[in-house]
């Protein structure tokens, strides 16, 4: 107790370096930024609505869930299944030998029942039934074997040695780059050679939630006839561009993404 009342006479007595608005500014704007969701995380996406590259019209609602559940530096997560929502901003429709282009975006994010905004890129693309196949085991599990023990392979080729063991990259099956946990893979992003993805971004080199795809993936996986002509990582920054080299190219309920975020998006305090 002597102690206590010690300390705070000191306080009282001690002249304060600045005033009391600026030193709760100053904490304010540190916690802040501390809590924001930093540039480069990763955001695996299970899309939640269907929609034809030539048909959608401007305006359209497009829906997501979270599919693995996202953890940040500052100790938050983002749940598993959180939704996450965009829409589309421009329809170019085929004409000729002009492909039909879309224009979209995701911007926005529902953390414990706010929705946040996000400014967001595509780095990969999946069809369903690709996702479905990167859950279905390598082989035929053995007599007595649990199944959850059984090899798969991510979208992209990594290898993942049953739940909760390690993730091995797909050119070399001696290196270890992530970890299963359950509901999808921790690993660092990777660049690839010759794709325009990127692997570390501005320090932020944290494992991240990249569900069922690999380490390196990028681009479109399992959906022919699509094609990424602008991916948001740069101006217009957040605007997505897929073409279709046909005119009936969907994009459906189930199909993966994995989008990144641009920049330090909102204050998580309350999201641990």
């Amino acid at each position: 107790m002597a102690a206590l009342l010690t300390s705070a006479q000191e306080s009282v007595q001690r002249p304060p370096t600045g005033s009391a608005a600026q030193i709760e500014t100053t904490h304010s704007e540190r916690t802040s930024q501390e809590n924001k969701i930093p540039r480069g995380t990763i955001l695996p996406v299970v899309l939640r609505t269907s929609f034809e590259l030539d048909r959608c019209k401007p305006g359209e609602l497009l829906r997501g869930q979270i599919a693995q559940q996202v953890p940040l530096p500052n100790g938050a997560t983002i749940r598993r299944g959180s939704r996450i929502e965009g829409r589309i901003v421009e329809v170019m429709p085929a004409g000729g030998r002009t492909a039909a282009k879309v224009a979209m975006q995701f911007d926005r994010l529902n953390v414990k029942g706010k929705w946040i905004p996000v400014v967001t890129n595509l780095r990969a693309i999946a069809g369903f039934m690709t996702v479905i196949e990167a859950g279905v085991p390598d082989e035929a599990p053995a007599e007595g074997a649990p199944h959850d023990w059984l090899p798969t392979t991510q979208i992209g080729g990594d290898s993942v040695y049953g739940m909760w063991g390690p993730v091995m990259s797909w050119n070399d099956a001696s290196e270890v780059v992530g970890k299963s946990v359950g509901d999808g893979v921790l690993a660092r992003p990777r660049s690839k050679e010759g794709a325009e993805c990127r692997g570390e971004l501005e320090g932020n080199d944290n494992p991240q939630a990249l569900w069922v795809f690999s380490t390196d993936a990028c681009g479109v996986y399992g959906i022919e006839h699509l094609n990424i002509v602008h991916a948001g990582r740069t101006d217009p920054v957040g605007k997505i561009v897929l073409a279709s080299e046909t005119r009936n190219v969907k994009l459906k309920n189930g199909d993966g993404l994995l989008l990144r975020v641009n920049a330090a998006s909102h204050d998580l305090r309350e999201t641990k």
